[in-house]
C-alpha cells in the first residue's frame, strides 16, 4: 500500500541531461523516458540508440548554446521527462530484509551537492535518499552531471513534511541519527548495529531543530579542530561509509 508523502515534479518541464555518464544512465534506465537527444555525429554514432528516438545531428557549438555556460558536455544532450513519483512507504518495504541505509537530507538545495550525495549513495550501496520537496533542487543536467549516473540507480523520495517521513522511518525499524558538528558522541559511537537512517543539514545551517527532535540520537564526525564542518556531500560520504562498513 502506497504510504506518506508523494514526490512533487515541475510541470511542463524537461530537463536536459549532458555528459556521457548522464546521457548514457538515462538510456539505460527503463524507468526514464528520454524524448529527444541532440549531439556530433562521432558521439551519437558511438551510442546504442533506440530507432524510435528522435535524434538531432549537432555541432559542438549548437551544443554549448543548449547547457549553461561552459558546461561540460562531451558532444552529447538529451531531454528527458522527470522520474515517476517515488513513495516511502515502497522504498522502505522494499528494504526491509536488508541493512541498507537511508539518507536524508534537510534542506539541501545545492544540485552539485545533491548530485555529489547520489553517487556516494550509489557507491555505498544505500536503500534511497529523502528530502523535502519544497527545499530540493528539481531534476536537472548540473544534478544529473554531478550524480555521475546515479540519479538513475538509487531512489529519490521527495516528501511534502520531512518530520512526517521520519516518524515513518522510525516505524520502519531505524535508528534517526542526526549529523551535527556540536554532538557529544561520534558517529562510530553512536552507529549500533541496526538498520541507520542518515540524517544531514545544509551547509553551513546544519540540521534544523524540528529535524534534530525527530531523530534518535545525534552525532558527529572525529574530524580535526583546524576545520569547523566539512562539505555535506563529503560528510554524507564518509557517514555511508561508516555505515557500510560495521
Amino acid at each position: 500500500m502506497k504510504r506518506g508523502n508523494r514526490t512533487g515534479k515541475a510541470k511542463g518541464q524537461f530537463p536536459r541531461f549532458y555528459g556521457r555518464h548522464a546521457v548514457i544512465a538515462a538510456l539505460a534506465n527503463p524507468d526514464r523516458v528520454v524524448r529527444k537527444i541532440w549531439g556530433t555525429r562521432d558521439a551519437l554514432n558511438a551510442l546504442d540508440l533506440p530507432p524510435v528516438l528522435p535524434i538531432v545531428y549537432s555541432d559542438v557549438a549548437d551544443l554549448g548554446r543548449m547547457v549553461p555556460s561552459d558546461a561540460p558536455h562531451q558532444g552529447i544532450v538529451a531531454e528527458v521527462e522527470p522520474l515517476d513519483d517515488v513513495w516511502l512507504g515502497n522504498v522502505l518495504e522494499a528494504g526491509q530484509d536488508d541493512k541498507r541505509p537511508v539518507l536524508v537530507l534537510d534542506q539541501v538545495t545545492d544540485p552539485h551537492n545533491v548530485g555529489a550525495i547520489l553517487r556516494s549513495a550509489a557507491a555505498f550501496d544505500a536503500l534511497c535518499i529523502v528530502t523535502q520537496d519544497r527545499h530540493a533542487p528539481p531534476e536537472s543536467g548540473v544534478l544529473a552531471r554531478s550524480a555521475s549516473g546515479a540519479l538513475e540507480i538509487v531512489p529519490w523520495v521527495r516528501v511534502v513534511n520531512l518530520a512526517r517521513a521520519l516518524d515513518e522511518i522510525a516505524e520502519a525499524g531505524y535508528w534517526r541519527i542526526g549529523l551535527d558538528g556540536e554532538a557529544e558522541q561520534t558517529l562510530g559511537e553512536a552507529i549500533g548495529t541496526s538498520r541507520v537512517a542518515l540524517v544531514l543539514g545544509a551547509e553551513g545551517e546544519g540540521l534544523r531543530h524540528n529535524s534534530m527532535a525527530h531523530c534518535d540520537i545525534l552525532a558527529k564526525l572525529p574530524i580535526s579542530p583546524r576545520m569547523e564542518s566539512l562539505n555535506v556531500s563529503n560528510a554524507a560520504a564518509i557517514a555511508l561509509y561508516a555505515a557500510a562498513s560495521r
